[in-house]
């Protein structure tokens, strides 16, 4: 049985891993996700990473726009800084302007195919192995008790902007080959390919917290669904369920858990901790729904979304 759920309010694509994203009124939606999300990303080439915010929140205030729309082969991207100057990725300075902006050398990669893992795979030593533990749900909850016994759990709260007393996330519902590579290879996604986000849970959470600003840039979905202004976190009952989104089907899989950088100033939000203590409080650490795609087509505004 279906249920109407709500409507598509917004649609976000993201150019460039990290940087603010482009509001669309329609978009196609295949096995990757929206046509060039994270088509582009920042490799860090002292260590030989590709690295995010959560590194370098500067780049939350930057922002990138396609030139032409993606359509194959992914195409460039116009970049404009925190300064308001301008550079591009066919540009021959752009490195040069990436890497001043962030402090470190720095170059622009497009997304490489699945079958280069060692573009993907996490520089520090023996990520490797770690990933071969980390296949397993056992074996990641051994990684977790790992790292506790190791004294560990205080650079990975830093890591994760949870201060001392708040809990950490429960590592072992990750997928296990972020274990070994910071996306899952072939692509530029934390987690999965869409972020799907309620106007309920940003009302739930601006209930919790008033004094915050809830603004939807914060928490870089896919598509924003009206579900009203009633405060719940619907999406957190999804996962395990099929979402219809215009003509596309997909699987909810596990609720987005949330770091730091919702936290971290963009163009015109501000720096705010409180958002993260909130969230931590009470969205059981979680805020949105991360989903794969089943079946793939065209989302637009105001299509409805239906669960069953």
């Amino acid at each position: 049985m279906k249920v109407v759920a709500g409507r598509v309010a917004q649609i976000w694509r993201y150019p460039v891993k990290s940087m603010a994203g482009e509001l669309l009124e329609s978009c196609l939606i295949g096995p990757s996700g929206v046509h060039g999300d994270r088509g582009w990303a920042l490799r860090d080439d002292t260590v030989g990473e590709i690295r995010s915010a959560r590194t370098w929140p500067v780049l939350l205030q930057c922002s990138a726009r396609y030139r032409q729309e993606p359509d194959g082969a992914i195409p460039p991207v116009d970049l404009t800084l925190p300064d308001d100057t301008t550079t591009a990725s066919d540009r021959p300075d752009v490195d040069v302007r990436l890497s001043a902006l962030v402090g470190t050398p720095v170059s622009l990669w497009s997304l490489q195919p699945a079958t280069n893992r060692a573009h993907y795979r996490r520089a520090q030593r023996g990520a490797a192995i770690v990933g071969l533990i980390g296949r397993s749900r056992l074996g990641r909850r051994s990684l977790q008790a790992i790292m506790h016994a190791a004294g560990l759990d205080e650079s990975v709260r830093r890591a994760i902007g949870r201060e001392p007393g708040e809990p950490l996330p429960d590592f072992a519902g990750l997928p296990g080959e972020l274990f070994e590579f910071v996306s899952p290879p072939g692509t530029y996604f934390d987690l999965s390919p869409i972020h799907l986000l309620t106007t309920s849970s940003l009302a739930a959470m601006s209930h919790a917290n008033p004094a915050a600003d809830w603004d939807v840039r914060r928490f870089r979905p896919n598509i924003l669904i009206d579900t009203g202004t009633t405060a719940a976190l619907v999406e957190s009952g999804w996962c395990g369920r099929r979402v219809r989104v215009g003509q596309v089907t997909l699987q909810c899989e596990m609720p987005a858990p949330r770091c730091a950088m919702p936290t971290h100033p963009q163009r015109d939000l501000r720096q705010d901790a409180s958002v993260l203590r909130t969230i931590v409080r009470d969205g059981h650490q979680e805020l949105g729904v991360y989903a794969n795609v089943v079946s793939a087509g065209q989302v637009a505004i105001g299509d409805p979304v239906e669960l069953f």
